[in-house]
This record gives C-alpha cells, sequence and structure tokens, in this order.
C-alpha cells in the first residue's frame, strides 16, 4: 500500500483577483476557496495527510480557519510557487521511500474531485508523474505586429492541478532545479527525464485568476450532481455451525450460513447495492463463486472493492440502508455493533449507516429458520 500525502500551495497573494484580500479567503457559494481543497483531501480516503502551505502572515489565519486535524500540518511558504512547494517537500523529509506519492495541488483550484484524487494515484502504479488536463477545444491564433497566425491545436492540453508523483522522484527534481521557479511541478518531472501521464480532468477545476474567474466558478460547483440509487437483496441458507457472520460481527448461533465465502449476507446485499448504483453488475460478476481462490473469503473484501468503486467513479455514500430478515438470531443486542463495523469498512459516520431487523412471521424460508436474508439500500452521491 502506498503513502499519499496531500499538498495544498496557498501562499500566493493573488493580486489579479480584483479582491481586497488574498483569493483563497475569497467565500465561494459560502465557503471560503482554500476550504474547498482542504476537505476534499481531508475526508478522502487514500489520503493519509495533509500539508497547506501558506504564506507566514496568514498562517495563524488559515489555521483558525482549517481548524484542528490530526492529518493536517500548515508549513510557511516561499517568495515563489516552487519555494513553497520545496518547503512541503521538506517538511515531509529524506526521499528514501519510493512508495510514498504527493499529490500538488494550487488552492486557486477549488473545484477537486474525489475521482481525480483516486484516477492520479491509479496512474501512479505506471509513471513517476501524472496530471489532469483538458484538450484545447478552441482555435488559437498568435497575433504578433497586428497580425492572427493559426496555431496548430492537435496534442495541445490545458494542465491542471493536483499534479501527482512519487515522491522520491519528484524531490530529486526539485533539488536538481532548487534555483529555478518553474511554471508547474511537471515542469521538474519533465526537466529530469519522468514519465508523465495525463488523466482526464475537468472543466470544475478551473484555476480562479481573475474576478469574472469566480462567477464561472460559482456556476460549475453548484450544478446538481443526481443520485444514484442502489437496491441488493441476498439470501444464505443455513448450515452446521455455530455463528453467523453479519455486517462483519461474529454472532453466536445453532447454526451457520452457508456459502461460498463467509456467508456475510448483510454485506453480500450492500455490496450489490452498490455495484447496482453504479451500474456495475453484482458481487458474482467481480467475485465469481466457481474460483477457488474466493473461498471462505471475508465479505470485507467485497465490500470494500465496491465502496472503491463508487470513490473512483467520484461518488460517496450518502446513507446505507441494511433490513436483516431472520427469526434468529435476534438481531438488535448486536445492532450498533453492526453499523460501527459498516460505517469503518465504508469510511462514513455511522450515522449514515442504518441497521434493522424484521421477520415474516413464521411463514416462508425465513419464517421456518431456513436461512436469513437481506435487503440493502444506497444513495451515492457525486463530488
Amino acid at each position: 500500500m502506498s503513502r499519499n500525502i496531500g499538498v495544498i500551495v496557498a501562499a500566493g497573494k493573488g493580486l489579479r483577483s480584483g479582491f481586497s484580500e488574498p483569493k483563497q479567503f475569497v467565500r465561494l457559494l459560502g465557503k471560503p476557496v482554500l476550504l474547498w481543497s482542504v476537505d476534499c483531501f481531508l475526508e478522502h480516503p487514500a489520503i493519509e495527510e495533509v500539508i497547506v502551505v501558506a504564506a507566514s502572515d496568514y498562517i495563524e489565519r488559515i489555521a483558525k480557519l482549517v481548524g484542528q486535524n490530526d492529518k493536517l500540518t500548515i508549513v510557511p511558504g516561499g517568495a515563489e510557487r516552487a519555494d513553497s512547494v520545496r518547503a512541503a517537500l521538506n517538511r515531509i523529509g529524506p526521499a528514501n521511500d519510493s512508495d510514498t506519492r504527493i499529490l500538488i495541488h494550487d488552492a486557486a483550484r477549488p473545484g477537486i474531485t474525489t475521482r481525480i484524487i483516486h484516477d492520479l494515484i491509479d496512474a501512479l502504479d505506471d509513471v513517476e508523474a501524472a496530471a489532469p488536463a483538458l484538450e484545447v477545444a478552441d482555435a488559437l491564433k498568435r497575433e504578433a505586429e497586428s497580425e492572427l497566425t493559426s496555431v496548430d491545436r492537435s496534442n495541445l492540453y490545458r494542465v491542471q492541478t493536483p499534479q501527482a508523483f512519487r515522491y522520491d522522484a519528484i524531490k530529486a527534481a526539485h533539488s536538481e532545479l532548487s534555483t529555478q521557479d518553474l511554471v508547474d511541478d511537471l515542469e521538474a518531472a519533465q526537466a529530469s527525464g519522468l514519465k508523465v501521464k495525463l488523466i482526464s480532468g475537468e472543466e470544475r477545476l478551473m484555476k480562479l485568476t481573475f474576478p469574472k474567474d469566480f462567477e464561472v466558478a460559482e456556476k460549475l460547483l453548484s450544478l446538481p450532481s443526481l443520485p444514484r440509487i442502489g437496491m441488493g437483496y441476498d439470501v444464505h441458507a443455513f448450515e452446521a455451525g455455530s455463528s453467523v457472520h453479519l455486517c462483519g460481527v461474529e454472532i453466536a448461533h445453532s447454526a451457520a450460513l452457508k456459502g461460498h465465502s463467509d456467508a456475510d449476507v448483510a454485506w453480500h446485499a450492500l455490496t450489490d447495492a452498490i455495484l447496482g448504483a453504479l451500474a456495475e453488475g453484482d458481487i458474482g460478476d467481480h467475485f465469481p463463486p466457481s474460483d477457488p481462490q474466493w473461498k471462505g473469503e471475508p465479505s470485507i473484501t467485497f465490500l470494500a472493492h465496491a465502496n472503491s468503486l463508487a470513490q473512483k467513479a467520484g461518488y460517496v455514500l450518502s446513507n446505507v440502508d441494511i433490513t436483516l430478515i431472520c427469526e434468529a438470531p435476534k438481531i438488535k443486542p448486536h445492532r450498533d455493533k453492526m453499523r460501527i463495523r459498516t460505517a469503518e469498512v465504508l469510511g462514513i459516520p455511522v450515522e449514515r449507516v442504518s441497521v434493522k431487523a424484521t421477520t415474516t412471521e413464521g411463514l416462508g424460508y425465513t419464517g421456518r429458520q431456513e436461512g436469513i436474508a437481506s435487503q440493502a439500500c444506497v444513495i451515492l452521491v457525486g463530488r
């Protein structure tokens, strides 16, 4: 597993923005520009540490703005952007860990998304540097001495941030160019011969520079994201045994649940609900019961996989509702543990997880205590 660190460069003055204060403090849809990026990095489950680089005059103000968080550190920046990035690299320490990955982001780009972070981290499996980019669609002209000439826009890209790097590689690249200012960190990577991959960027990831940019960003960030709803259902029969696994909790019982994996019927239904919301098939498509490698596999593997697919697609779980259908065992005594365990695996607050149970009043296979069934519903929201 890689160690992933987010760096947010917020040391600039933003003099062209037209505001009386640095643009990172200007409110965008009621929220300071800086906090859009800070919150996205802090809430992302793959990011272990966040470093905000600030002008010395504003460190105290930023500390009050972002609040106390064990994952977050604020360091003083430099006169130029490259100096600020180097300050963050020095804060991390010696570049002796090839598994550490760093995502360097400009606070002036508040439209960062979880999908962008996921895709950048994944890209570093194959290359040493990656960045989001958009192809140039408009016609390009160069003006010189009142004359216009066309510029071929083939293979031209608008490169955005975050830009992601294997830490040891970008640390060495910046060290080689320690006396130079840089357009961006990819310039240092290119100068050092690092292999770079461009991923698909997003229009909402635009940079705020001029007053009109704030109006455009507000429209892009306020566009409604349609929720996606998924429903899952599963059933497992009883077999000889002394306990069952439900929502990752082992419960003593007079029988066990029969299945190729650990037969956690609740998490199987929940996995299918998430996959259904994503239109990604069902649990059998991803983990075929005919494949011996999944025999006895704990269901946390399946649930974590589905949750990872949702995050990679740019979605987070708004809420989860699980219903267990059985006569026995009694669910209520274990319900809180089941909610807590499910929330831990999904990386969401426990308040978003509902677990409840019902019976069929003695009717059907669950009423005859031949097994346990479960239904699950989820809502995914984009971010």
